[in-house]
């Protein structure tokens, strides 16, 4: 049916209803794109709400709903059914009981909160800022300030496209971040809420105060408030786009915000193939920069026109195999630090795969897979013997490469790389046997480490001819010969090196004579203090340890991320410890807090590292 036939056909089978044909998107939404008109009905209770809804199903007439129109954009080209709004009538009523309140579907958010309050009703002022109506709210799990509108509802109801009434409790309902799992055929006309008691004069100051601060920093132009969502909790959509470098890029009518890098504007005139086309462009250049894809939080009344922007990106989500798990004593380091990269993988979009292995092989998985990202503490894992089977097979994989793997495991090589380079580190010799003496040139104490473990596991410090023996003892349960170093007091610091950056450090302050795997991870002697930026090391110190750490990362041929360790003397001495080529992942390690200080959040920097790996494979 055409629109005109729809209209016909409305007016003869319900000729009360209020039924008009708007000439554009400007008199139904607040960004007022799209070049098209619509046809429009606005019910005012749930019986004619029925009646059109089984008007439309009898006739397979699409629909459309439509609260206040804050979050849509319109089409250039008509909808191809009915529009229905709930902006009159019974769904834009509030009702206040002893215990609960009431609001229709077409309620603004704002208008809820307020009127709570007035009725000495709060919990939500937080929430007050936010534009559109209760059953987009509701739709989309509005949120902010830590708080979202499930927190307080209690029972959502309405009809579904066929004009079925339902009716679901919270508990009925799964909400997740900016989602729930109301199917899309649902319109939602109403919900009961239960708020908390407050006093009406200290609700009303929170509610203007957060609408004052909502005022003071929403960008000033026609919009639809933040085009896109966050990818998670954890990723600012607006603060990809700005480092990204969208602020201020047009299309025609439309431009992204000067002040709010997630709010697109429509300045005059705007079509919706000029918002298409800036959002095209905003999301080709993040997931350049970063493998993540943004989804638009606005809704499309073309329905295709949503499809057609994600095609254009990518078809699909990036297949990552993810590694962890391995043979190492550093085993259950790994599977919680890959388990904490997978979770992370797949909230920014990416296809997940998780993997313990335990043997040297390349599997079916990581053949099937777009990237590896190897998350295998030691062993064959970080050693380079996974690598290279994989680089044998042309796997793309997150990481230095199986010689630089190699080389920075083993301290040894290390060693013998940093001579040969000129760069800064302790004296150190090396040992094959159990009797061995302190060697030549050497006071105790000395440190003592077996060279190809991390996590500082079998190291210690040794401070006479008993402790020697013991060391060494301990050292050879984990390899067949053993490092000795210099014993050098000082501030302990590393620095992360994501790409071709080199982070700011963190400093490491922990309670005994050395950063060892009960200070990392057990804590048994007292908490250690990771502080980044660094509290204790001057700024010149911090700068150096940066170059030099960049300088090690070229000498062993690294890429993608590495992490190097530094102690810092009382005299200003400055030595490289070692190199990790998979830094822990873990809440408490330690290249995820210096990405954090360089405005990467966790799940950022677990995408950049794929993205980056994805290019190079593309580039092949």
């Amino acid at each position: 049916m055409t629109l005109n036939e729809i209209q016909q056909q409305l007016q003869q089978e319900l000729p009360r209803f209020h039924i008009v044909m708007v000439p554009n998107w400007q008199l139904l939404s607040t960004l007022g794109s799209g070049l098209a008109g619509a046809l429009v009905a606005e019910p005012e209770n749930d019986l004619e709400l029925q009646a059109l809804l089984r008007f439309c199903h009898r006739h397979q007439v699409p629909i459309l709903p439509l609260g206040a129109g804050s979050n849509i954009v319109g089409g250039d080209e008509p909808f191809p059914g009915l529009v229905i709004r709930l902006c009159r009538g019974d769904f834009i009523n509030l009702s206040c009981g002893r215990a609960h309140l009431t609001a229709g579907g077409g309620v603004r958010l704002r208008s809820m909160i307020r009127y709570s309050a007035e009725h000495g009703w709060g919990g939500m002022a937080g929430l007050a800022g936010i534009p559109g109506t209760i059953g987009g709210a509701l739709r989309m799990n509005a949120g902010a300030n830590g708080m979202n509108i499930c927190d307080k509802v209690l029972e959502v109801f309405g009809f579904d496209f066929s004009g079925d009434a339902w009716s679901l409790t919270r508990e009925e309902i799964e909400w997740g971040y900016r989602h729930c799992s109301l199917p899309e055929n649902y319109f939602i006309t109403g919900a009961i809420f239960a708020f908390d008691r407050v006093d009406a004069a200290d609700e009303e100051l929170r509610i203007d105060a957060e609408l004052k601060h909502r005022a003071e920093k929403e960008p000033g132009g026609r919009s639809a408030g933040c085009f896109f969502r966050n990818p998670t909790e954890q990723i600012s959509a607006g603060a990809l786009i700005d480092r990204c470098g969208g602020k201020a890029l047009t299309v025609g009518g439309a431009e992204v915000s000067k002040n709010h890098a997630n709010y697109f504007i429509n300045h005059g005139g705007a079509t919706e193939k000029d918002f298409l086309q800036l959002a095209e462009l905003v999301m080709r250049r993040v997931f350049d920069a970063t493998g993540i894809i943004l989804h638009p939080e606005v809704r499309f009344a073309c329905p295709q026109s949503l499809e057609r922007l994600k095609v254009k990106i990518m078809s699909a989500p990036i297949k990552v195999t993810v590694l962890k798990g391995g043979n190492s004593s550093e085993r259950e380091i790994s599977l919680e630090s890959g388990a904490a990269v997978a979770n992370a993988l797949r909230r920014a979009g990416f296809a997940v795969t998780e993997q313990d292995i335990s043997e040297l092989k390349v599997t079916p998985e990581m053949r099937q897979a777009e990237v590896v990202f190897p998350v295998l503490h030691g062993g064959f894992g970080e050693g380079g013997e996974l690598q290279k089977l994989m680089e044998a097979e042309q796997i793309e994989f997150v990481g230095c490469g199986s010689e630089a793997c190699r080389v920075t495991l083993d301290k040894l090589e290390t060693k013998a790389v940093l001579d040969q380079h000129k760069l800064p580190t302790p004296p150190w010799a090396v040992i094959f046997t159990a009797d061995a003496p302190l060697p030549k040139g050497f006071a105790y104490p000395v440190v003592v480490k077996p060279p190809t473990q991390g996590s500082t596991v079998g190291i210690s410090i040794a401070h006479n001819e008993a402790e020697w023996r013991a060391a060494v003892k301990l050292a050879l349960e984990y390899d067949d010969n053993v490092l000795v170093e210099k014993y050098v007091k000082g501030s302990e610091m590393t620095v992360g090196i994501v790409g071709n950056q080199a982070l700011t450090p963190v400093e490491i302050v922990y309670p005994g004579e050395m950063y060892d795997y009960d200070a990392k991870y057990n804590h048994t002697h007292g908490e250690t203090y990771y502080y980044c930026p660094p509290k204790n090391i001057a700024p010149e110190a911090q700068k150096k340890a940066q170059e030099l750490a960049l300088k090690f990362n070229q000498a062993v041929g690294g890429r993608d991320m590495i992490r190097i360790d530094f102690i810092l003397t009382a005299a200003g001495e400055l030595y490289i410890l070692e190199g990790n080529t998979i830094p822990g992942f873990t809440a408490s390690s330690l290249l995820p807090k210096e990405a954090k200080d360089a405005g990467m959040s966790f799940d950022e920097l677990c995408a950049r590292l794929v993205k980056t790996a994805w290019d190079r494979k593309q580039q092949k």
